[in-house]
C-alpha cells in the first residue's frame, strides 16, 4: 500500500539584527558577501516566524507557501535553492537506507506566520528562511548541524544564515568561489551577555521604497565609499566588535554600532542615485541617544538602523530605567510596552524638537532582548489532514 502518511515538523526562528552590517555582494547567484557581519539574536518571545513544513505522497503539486495567510511564490531562484538543497540531502539519505520513505519526492506544504510587521526593515527574511530550513530539515531528519544548515539558508536570504543560531552571530564573507566558508558563526551564546536588552522604534510597517537586494547592489556598482568600508572599514570593525562581545564590554560595543550603523548609511547615501532608508523620526531616534548617553556621563545606549527606518537602540539591562525615562513618557500612549512599570516619568532629557518628531512618527515600539536560535515546537499550522489551522 502506497505511503498515504501526512508529516509535519514545525519550528520558531528569530530576527537578528546586525551591529555590523551586511551589504553587497561578490556572488549574487549564490548570495555571497562583500563583508563580513556581525548580530545579535532577538528574543522570539517578541519577534519570531514559525513554520510548519509538511509533505505527503497525497498532496498535489508543486511546492506551495502561506506567509501570513497569504499565497508565496516558491519558484524564485533563492527559494528553489533552497528547496534542492534540502532535498539533496534527504535524497542521500534515502539512498543510503531503503526503508526510508521517500519524503524527498514528496510536495511541500509550508505554512508560516510572523508576529512583527514583514518587509519593514525587521529582518522578515532572515526569521523566515531560517525557519523554513531548520523546519524542512526537522521534516527529513537531517543530522547537519545549524553552520551546516546556515550554507543553505544564505542562498534564500544572507542574513537568514545568522537566524540559525542564538546569541552573538557572525556571518563570515569566506574567500571560496563555491561559497562553502560563507556561512554563520557562534561569538558567543546567548548566556555569555544575557543581560543585553533592546527597544525598536518601529517608524514604519510600510513596505521599503528600495528592497535591499536592489539597493546594495546599486551601491556596489556606483558608491566610491563601498571599497573602502569593505576592505578596511568592516573588517577592523569585526575585530573590535567581536572583542567587545567577548569581553562584555558595552562601551565599546555601543561605540561600534552607532560607527557602523552611519556608515552603512553613509554608503547609501553615497549611492547614485542615493537611497534613503533613514528618515526624521529616524533622526530623531539618535539624536534622543546622543542626549541620553550625554545625560548619563557615559555611554549607556547605542542606536543602529537597517536597511529601513526603524530605530534598535541597544542597551543592558541594568541601565533600562534610564533608557525608558528617555522614551516612556513620550512614547507612552504607543502599542508594546506591555506591563512595563509605569511609575517611570519624565521629563527624560530629549529636547522638545525630538520629542514632537517621535510622538509623531513612532507607531509603536517593541521591547526584547536577546534570545535563542531556531526552537523545535508541537504547535503545527498543518493538520493531520494536511489542512491549513487557522491562526
Amino acid at each position: 500500500m502506497a505511503d498515504q502518511k501526512i508529516y509535519r515538523a514545525s519550528t520558531t526562528a528569530p530576527v537578528n539584527i546586525a551591529v555590523i552590517k551586511y551589504w553587497g555582494k561578490r556572488d549574487p547567484s549564490l548570495n555571497l558577501p562583500t563583508n563580513s557581519s556581525l548580530s545579535v539574536t532577538l528574543s522570539q518571545s517578541d519577534l519570531r516566524t514559525h513554520t510548519t513544513a509538511s509533505c505527503s505522497s497525497t498532496f498535489e503539486g508543486p511546492d506551495t507557501l502561506l506567509l501570513n495567510n497569504a499565497p508565496q511564490s516558491l519558484s524564485t531562484a533563492r527559494s528553489l535553492a533552497c528547496l534542492k538543497s534540502l532535498r539533496a540531502l534527504r535524497s542521500k539519505l534515502e539512498d543510503a537506507e531503503s526503508s526510508l520513505p521517500k519524503l524527498s519526492t514528496y510536495p511541500l506544504r509550508l505554512v508560516s506566520v510572523n508576529n512583527f510587521p514583514t518587509a519593514a526593515g525587521l529582518a522578515s527574511s532572515a526569521a523566515g528562511f531560517a525557519a523554513l530550513v531548520r523546519a524542512i530539515a526537522d521534516l527529513y531528519e537531517l543530522q547537519q548541524s545549524p553552520t551546516e544548515l546556515s550554507l543553505i539558508a544564505r542562498q534564500g536570504s544572507g542574513s537568514a544564515c545568522r537566524s540559525l543560531l542564538g546569541g552573538y552571530v557572525a556571518w563570515d564573507h569566506g574567500t571560496r568561489d563555491d561559497g562553502l566558508d560563507s556561512r554563520a558563526r557562534l561569538v558567543a551564546p546567548k548566556s555569555h551577555w544575557s543581560d543585553m536588552k533592546a527597544l525598536i522604534l518601529v517608524v514604519s510597517a510600510a513596505k521599503k521604497g528600495v528592497s535591499s537586494t536592489t539597493g546594495m547592489q546599486t551601491t556596489v556598482q556606483t558608491s566610491s565609499l563601498f571599497q573602502t568600508r569593505t576592505k578596511e572599514v568592516v573588517p577592523k570593525e569585526m575585530a573590535e566588535m567581536e572583542k567587545a562581545i567577548k569581553s562584555k564590554d558595552f562601551a565599546t560595543f555601543a561605540k561600534v554600532t552607532m560607527r557602523e550603523s552611519n556608515s552603512f548609511h553613509a554608503t547609501c547615501l553615497d549611492t547614485d542615485p542615493p537611497i534613503f532608508y533613514l528618515n526624521d523620526v529616524s533622526r530623531a531616534a539618535i539624536k534622543a541617544v546622543e542626549e541620553l548617553n550625554e545625560k548619563a556621563g557615559r555611554t549607556i545606549a547605542a542606536y543602529t538602523f537597517d536597511a529601513g527606518p526603524n530605530a534598535v537602540i541597544y542597551y543592558l539591562e541594568a541601565d533600562e530605567d534610564a533608557v525608558l525615562k528617555t522614551f516612556l513618557p513620550i512614547l507612552r500612549q504607543k502599542e508594546g510596552w506591555g506591563k512595563m512599570d509605569t511609575k517611570i516619568d519624565g521629563p527624560g532629557p530629549a529636547s522638545p524638537q525630538v520629542v514632537e518628531v517621535l510622538e509623531a512618527g513612532v507607531s509603536r515600539v517593541i521591547l526584547t532582548s536577546v534570545g535563542e536560535g531556531p526552537i523545535s515546537v508541537p504547535e503545527h499550522l498543518i493538520d493531520d489532514e494536511g489542512k491549513t489551522v487557522d491562526t
